[in-house]
């Protein structure tokens, strides 16, 4: 039963992820043509870098970790230790973190009526591509779609074990 709801949890994950995707992608066409943020600059396009975390952290180490100790504070409570499960398959999980387009590529428009257009009518505007941004998350679409499949699928055989 713990393989289903590691596959749940790692499933979990990569919702967020996703959803994370979707708001960067709306972020981006939002501001496609924001010539001015706070520093000045033109709007620089955000992505999401997702990578995978290896670091998996269990119960046990997390208590170790923080001094406490399991009690028994009840006689209703079951008796007995801490103990993993040997031979276990290991899942990585994944990770995700928004980075700035660094290239410094803008768009150049002349208009020269334009309030940010500089001594030669230029405007720099992002360097965000709309078709881009959809593709992506058309991606984020599917990609969370899948996911959710992937829990429904899940919990389904956890039900289903349930019945035996």
């Amino acid at each position: 039963m713990a393989g289903l709801l590691t596959a749940i949890e790692v499933s979990s994950k990569g919702l967020s992820v996703q959803r994370s995707k979707m708001n960067v992608v709306a972020e981006n066409i939002a501001n496609a043509e924001t010539t001015e943020t706070k520093d000045g600059t033109p709007y620089k396009r955000k992505m999401l870098d997702v990578s995978e975390d290896t670091e998996r952290v269990n119960f046990s180490s997390q208590l170790k970790k923080a001094g406490v100790r399991l009690q028994r504070t009840s006689s209703g409570h079951m008796p007995g230790k801490l103990r993993s499960v040997k031979g276990s398959t290991e899942l990585s999980n994944v990770d995700s973190s928004i980075v700035e387009d660094k290239s410094g590529n803008f768009k150049l428009v002349h208009d020269p009526s334009h309030p940010d257009a500089d001594a030669e009518g230029y405007v720099k505007y992002p360097d965000v591509e709309i078709v881009t941004e959809m593709v992506d998350m058309m991606a984020a679409s599917r990609a969370y779609e899948a996911n959710t499949v992937a829990i429904s699928t899940a919990k389904s055989m956890a039900e289903k074990a349930l019945d035996i």
